[in-house]
């Protein structure tokens, strides 16, 4: 067994079990940990819904969070959140309640391991087209990389990797940042300053798991309506020519 201090620069390197191949990082533990807390708090808060005028707060702010994540989809796709809304929110979530818990002593925000990000990223990268083939019909989606010509073919495909990478090295390089922050604050000014930098941290966490989950959409949105934009978009009339 082989522990690493836990100010390395990625909770990859934080090794909390190691018995031959199998090694369990920091990253998987608090990867685990979030997606649990946010099984059984899902069931614990739905486990009681109520249609009554009179709500518990849980479900206010579940209904309030809810309300407002579907609002936002319906803002970027105008159609269909409930299709997007399971992704979307799923990844909403999982990134702001492993940024938040970064106040915890000891605890390694998951999303501040490059390949946490990059797994996230890929997610994305494979559900643009899911939604898009789902939507348009896998013809018409492949359509898009030859359109307006069959040269931009390579540039559409380059365009899909870079902003894949473009996501996960993002959201990597703000939260590894942060903390990194916050440890050397720690050191030298260890009183009043970090607790502001804390708070700080969380508003971060916050703007970054919106800003994933909003480009996340928007790329999905880019998909789906592309071909439709295009196939529906009003021909301009041709006026005769006045002699």
């Amino acid at each position: 067994m082989e522990v690493v201090a836990i100010d390395q620069i990625s909770p990859d390197q934080v090794i909390l079990f190691a018995w031959g191949f199998v090694t369990i990082n920091a990253t998987l533990v608090y990867t685990w940990l979030v997606m649990g807390l946010l099984v059984v708090g899902s069931i614990v808060i739905t486990g009681n819904l109520s249609s009554e005028r009179t709500l518990s707060r849980w479900q206010n702010m579940l209904e309030v969070i809810v309300g407002t994540i579907r609002s936002e989809i319906r803002d970027i796709a105008h159609e269909g959140s409930d299709t997007y809304f399971p992704f979307i929110a799923t990844l909403f979530l999982f990134i702001l309640f492993s940024n938040v818990f970064t106040f915890i002593p000891g605890y390694v925000a998951p999303t501040s391991s490059l390949t946490t990000t990059a797994a996230l990223a890929v997610m994305v990268f494979i559900a643009v087209p899911m939604y898009g083939i789902a939507k348009n019909g896998i013809l018409e989606y492949l359509k898009e990389y030859f359109r307006p010509t069959f040269i931009f073919f390579p540039f559409h495909v380059m365009g899909e990797f870079s902003r894949t990478l473009a996501l996960a090295v993002r959201l990597f390089g703000n939260l590894m940042s942060h903390e990194k922050v916050i440890a050397i604050l720690l050191a030298v000014t260890p009183l009043f300053f970090p607790v502001v930098m804390q708070v700080l941290g969380l508003l971060i966490g916050l703007i970054q798991a919106y800003i994933f989950a909003i480009l996340a959409m928007v790329y999905i949105a880019s998909a789906t309506q592309t071909h439709e934009e295009t196939e529906h978009k009003p021909k301009k009339e041709t006026e005769p020519v006045k002699i």
